[in-house]
């Protein structure tokens, strides 16, 4: 592939991006930084890409704000965003032993170096899509890096038919939802759970895992202080938080399924990115739920998708 244009076709296959000399195998007893290194100065070797003291520096820069190595799967995958590339570019490399990537987590036997046109925000992510079939099985992740040569490594990927995704979608950007209530919670969980953990608005599950809305503080606000208070021009004559001690007198035989909000902002798992960008302007929302029909699944909020699409 010699442009970009190819990108959103149907079946673009991931061996578009390299070859058997875009390969090192069996690279042991050799650090993070060197490993980088040699991958990007093979990678421009084959390609004249140009400056590799430029990439290296700029890969560099990106994997040490934030790592890239694929949860424990054995894959890392250290990328850059640049000016100037008419395509993308990827090199291999493989180690049995496994490259420490990260202090305290187990080595990389995988390493795929990505080199990304900057105005093409979501390559990386659909690397890692076609790469989530290999990212699913340690075994298979260790069988390649024991392979022996190039072609080998080339032929499994040949084989393997990776294909990018024809867009970066939801399940592409998501995090997994860390706090979650239920509906059969009391209000003083919810109370807690504001009050430890910082959160202005939780996801609340039936016992099934469905999603049936959301508690806020702003809604907690609400209970303490009815509307017909509201009407008030002056609050000062309720001096001592009356409304509040009738809410902490009840709070643990207050249900959340009788204050929750059952509209909140969501898309299910296969819609496009720029959706997700459409869900969250259109409700002035800071983040947004992911559902699998109607199962909670995943949570993307502003700042992890300003991430996903304009830095990674």
């Amino acid at each position: 592939m010699k442009t970009t244009e190819g990108l959103q076709k149907i079946n673009v296959a991931l061996t578009s991006f390299f070859g058997v000399n875009d390969i090192l195998v069996r690279q042991e007893g050799i650090s993070r930084d060197e490993l980088i290194r040699k991958l990007l100065e093979q990678m421009v070797n084959n390609h004249g890409l140009g400056n590799v003291d430029a990439y290296y520096h700029a890969v560099l820069e990106r994997e040490n704000t934030d790592g890239t190595v694929v949860s424990t799967s054995g894959i890392a995958v250290p990328h850059a965003r640049l000016e100037g590339l008419a395509r993308p570019y990827v090199g291999i490399a493989t180690s049995e032993q496994g490259i420490v990537f990260e202090p305290g987590t187990p080595g990389a036997h995988l390493i795929f170096s990505v080199l990304i046109p900057r105005d093409q925000p979501g390559f990386y992510l659909q690397i890692l899509r076609a790469l989530s079939g290999i990212m699913r099985n340690k075994d298979t992740v260790q069988t390649v890096s024991q392979l022996a040569d190039a072609g080998e490594v080339m032929r499994f990927f040949e084989r393997g038919n990776m294909v990018l995704p024809d867009y970066v979608c939801a399940a592409d950007i998501m995090c997994d939802p860390v706090t979650v209530l239920h509906d059969n919670d009391n209000l003083k969980t919810a109370i807690d759970c504001f009050i430890e953990k910082g959160l202005a608005t939780v996801a609340v599950v039936s016992g099934g895992g469905d999603m049936v809305g959301i508690v806020s503080a702003r809604a907690l606000m609400k209970v303490c202080l009815p509307e017909y208070l509201l009407w008030m021009d002056d609050l000062s004559p309720i001096v001592n938080f009356e409304p509040f001690a009738n809410v902490l007198h009840n709070e643990e035989n207050t249900w959340l399924a009788d204050i929750l909000t059952e509209e909140f902002p969501f898309v299910q798992t296969s819609a496009p990115a720029i959706s997700v960008a459409g869900v969250l302007s259109r409700n002035n929302a800071s983040a947004c739920y992911v559902l699998d029909d109607k199962k909670l699944v995943g949570i993307i909020d502003v700042p992890t998708f300003l991430n996903k699409i304009f830095r990674e």
